[in-house]
């Protein structure tokens, strides 16, 4: 590489790593730091506030800021400076779900996953930016700044929680909110380098609107650089509410010695091929897998052939039910405002709102074929994203509609599932990068209630080969 190479190479990575009172801490490092009162919770605020100032010029990642830190009180992770993604009230702060196409106003409340959150004792500093109504799997907009990767800056942070992977890549923050409605924990994990746990169906509390829906597509979590992080997360959440229906997930610490009959799925169910970059990292971690000891052996999934038609219109009844109810949000809502995403998935939704029922009817199913496929397997090892992360303007709400949506099917063509059935899946970051020294990011997938088999399954993995991190690229 030449001089001028490694000179442009360097201005496309932003990171903000240094020797403050975070340093490279992880979330559990930062909190045990302040629990030894070797650093203050006011102290670590303090530098992570400077930090995001220091980055976010670059990734526009922040939606807006808390006057002052919010600190959570006791909890596992106390003190820890974090962000909520701006689609989840925050008392006071405006939720503005990353559309234009109203003002939005002052929540009079927390959202009940904020308060499952805060109990974990973290201090808020703000909120983080989403794509519209989180319908995209990359956070751009048709008319303002899109939300940069820190790892090389003219590509996608992912979406839709992209603008929490961003702070917590580039180090402003060791955690961050985020939450997954057909991806949106996992797809920027995958982009940016980090573990992104989707939990089962109601491992956390669920937000009202989710339990109105038919199918309740979204559970939230946490973006973060280590596995320890979103086991500790995952604990101390269930010390605030546990769900009864669920074998308790506790406090995962480590590997398991259980060895695991693993199904290899290199490409997706509905026929989408991975791209070369894709393919090495999953069939390099399923040969590091074999040789830790797991069985690991093809599988395939036989979804429903209809499974990404039915997704789609499933996507277009929640943008059509916003365009109906978007005064609720804010008076002056103006569905003409809506992206040109959204407002393509309402006008396919319109076309075909007749097949709803069958499409529910096949879409519920999707749970019989996901347990066969499991017959006689602990996980399932796959991609998170049929390709590695697009420059930015590829996956733009400006981009023709129709053009737009082929993209993102043949982009997305693995998280949605998991959403649908209901089932945990975690994000990893996979040692092997894309030329232009891009993350790509593995998935694992479980049966319901099954986050402690795939925690400890990531352990073991980070344990054999440590996650590449930016601050030493």
């Amino acid at each position: 590489m030449t001089t001028s190479e490694e000179q442009s190479e360097v201005r496309t990575r932003v990171h903000v790593f240094r020797d403050d009172a975070l340093g490279d801490h992880d979330a559990v490092g930062l909190a045990d730091a302040i629990r030894r009162r070797e650093v203050g919770a006011a102290e670590a605020a303090r530098d992570a506030a400077a930090r995001v100032r220091a980055v976010d010029a670059r990734l526009h990642s922040v939606q807006v800021h808390l006057d002052a830190p919010a600190y959570g009180g006791d909890g596992a992770l106390s003190g820890v400076p974090t962000f909520v993604k701006d689609n989840t009230d925050y008392l006071g702060l405006p939720t503005g779900h990353g559309s234009a196409a109203f003002a939005p106003r002052a929540a009079r409340r927390h959202a009940p996953f904020t308060r499952q959150f805060l109990s974990t004792g973290v201090t808020v500093l703000g909120k983080t930016r989403l794509p519209e109504f989180g319908f995209s799997p990359s956070t751009e907009y048709e008319d303002a700044d899109p939300v940069r990767n820190p790892w090389h800056t003219d590509h996608s942070a992912g979406g839709s929680s992209g603008g929490s992977a961003a702070l917590v890549a580039a180090g402003a923050v060791p955690i961050a909110h985020a939450n997954d409605g057909g991806g949106s924990i996992r797809i920027p994990a995958a982009c940016c380098g980090l573990v992104g746990l989707k939990p089962t169906r109601g491992r956390v509390v669920a937000n009202a609107q989710g339990r109105q829906l038919p199918i309740d597509l979204v559970t939230d979590g946490v973006l973060t650089r280590s596995v320890r992080d979103s086991a500790a997360f995952l604990a101390a959440a269930e010390r605030h509410w546990r769900n009864p229906k669920l074998p308790p997930v506790g406090l995962v610490e480590g590997p398991s010695g259980r060895r695991l009959r693993i199904g290899l799925l290199v490409d997706s169910p509905n026929g989408v091929t991975s791209d070369a970059d894709t393919r090495q990292a999953v069939t390099e971690t399923a040969r590091r897998l074999n040789g830790l000891g797991h069985t690991v052996e093809p599988v395939s999934l036989s979804i429903d052939p209809h499974f990404t038609d039915d997704f789609l219109t499933y996507w277009g009844l929640l943008s059509f039910l916003i365009g109906v109810t978007g005064r609720t949000l804010g008076t002056d809502f103006d569905r003409r405002r809506m992206d040109g995403l959204s407002r393509g998935l309402r006008e396919t939704y319109v076309r075909s709102w007749r097949t709803t029922p069958t499409v529910l009817r096949r879409l519920k199913r999707t749970r019989e074929a996901y347990a066969a496929g499991f017959r006689g397997l602990d996980v399932i090892l796959s991609p998170v994203l049929a390709h590695t992360t697009p420059p930015l303007g590829h996956l733009s709400p400006a981009v023709p509609y129709v053009t737009l949506i082929e993209r993102l099917l043949n982009y997305v063509a693995f998280t949605p599932v998991n959403n649908v059935v209901g089932t945990p899946s975690l994000a990893l970051p996979a040692p092997t990068t894309t030329a232009a020294g891009l993350p790509v990011g593995v998935m694992l997938s479980g049966r319901p209630g099954a986050e402690r088999t795939l925690l400890e399954l990531a352990f073991e993995l980070e344990a054999d080969r440590p996650f590449r991190r930016l601050q030493d690229v």
